[in-house]
């Protein structure tokens, strides 16, 4: 027990590192998007963040597989989704506004639990999903009136994607090399931006330096190494664990925003933070045993049925 205890409380901080170096990448990101389309600064991003991984860890490519490309490309476009909104948006709103609401992730992840499972949500996350839906409300509150910008949008779409995300990393990373399913769900990312980079973008003339600085910041810790935690520690817990976790990232974004004077938030914006970091914790804290059990229900299901695994 105590040995479960200890490997536990090294999943939980190292899943905080991840939360810590993603809520560090929301100012340099948007510093960045001044002199690189949002797609092709993805798009590089994941490419040196696959390179990376596949050069330190080349033995493990002897091992890839059908269904581990199968499952790690699925997995990926939810990933793409993910950061494809989460860049876009990031023109149209502050990085602090933009890290609260990514975090709307994790409340998320016990609705489409539910969804996936056919069972309704307990009353703590019906009560956290209303508290954090208050809070984005407040959040959007800008000269005195409601309004809802499209970068809010776009950043809540963000947030569903990569609420499926971990949803489905907890469905069938456990079935797989960690290093492979990081590895391919990177590259997925990678080379469906490019797609969409050639189509709607114009490679800028020359890298600059905020570019390489936010490249840097993003492509090793906050990707080729955040990603490689996740599916190596989430075979160990649930979604919903991970999620409370993940409750920190937006925590992170903010405290980065101010400490660099981009971003101040007005009070009705700190109640709107508030509100929904307490919607976070409630839905989690409170709510996660129901999601636990049919994470284990499903993965029962899993071993007769393995689809994608």
């Amino acid at each position: 027990m105590d040995a479960l205890k200890k490997r536990q409380v090294k999943a939980d901080l190292a899943l905080l590192f991840v939360a810590f170096s993603w809520g560090l990448t929301f100012v340099v990101v948007q510093d960045a998007l001044s002199g690189i389309g949002p797609y092709y600064f993805v798009a590089l991003r994941f490419l040196l963040a696959a390179a990376f991984l596949a050069v330190v860890y080349w033995r493990h490519l002897a091992d890839l597989n059908r269904a581990t490309l199968q499952a790690g490309a699925f997995i990926g476009l939810f990933l793409f989704g993910g950061y494809a909104f989460q860049t876009v948006g990031l023109q149209y709103t502050g990085p602090a506004t933009a890290g609260f609401i990514t975090g709307l992730a994790v409340v998320l992840v016990p609705l489409f639990t539910a969804l996936l499972y056919r069972r309704m949500p307990g009353p703590y996350v019906v009560v956290g999903v209303a508290c954090a839906t208050l809070g984005l409300g407040f959040l959007t509150l800008q000269g005195g009136g409601f309004k809802l910008g499209l970068g809010d949008i776009l950043i809540f779409c963000c947030a569903i994607c990569f609420g499926l995300h971990i949803l489905m990393v907890g469905r069938y990373a456990g079935r797989h090399n960690p290093v492979l399913m990081a590895i391919i769900q990177i590259t997925t990312v990678s080379v469906v931006s490019f797609i969409f980079a050639l189509g709607l973008e114009k490679m800028p003339a020359q890298i600059t330096t905020p570019i390489w600085v936010a490249f840097f910041i993003t492509a090793i810790p906050a990707t080729a190494l955040a990603f490689l935690i996740q599916n190596t520690v989430q075979r160990y817990t649930s979604p919903t664990h991970t999620a409370i976790i993940f409750t920190m990232e937006p925590v992170f974004s903010a405290i980065t925003a101010h400490l660099l004077g981009r971003e101040i938030l007005a009070g009705v914006q700190v109640a709107g933070c508030t509100l929904i970091l307490a919607g976070m914790l409630v839905a989690e804290l409170k709510g996660g045993a129901d999601t636990a059990e049919s994470l284990n229900q499903e993965k029962d299901r899993l071993v007769e049925k393995p689809g994608l695994s």
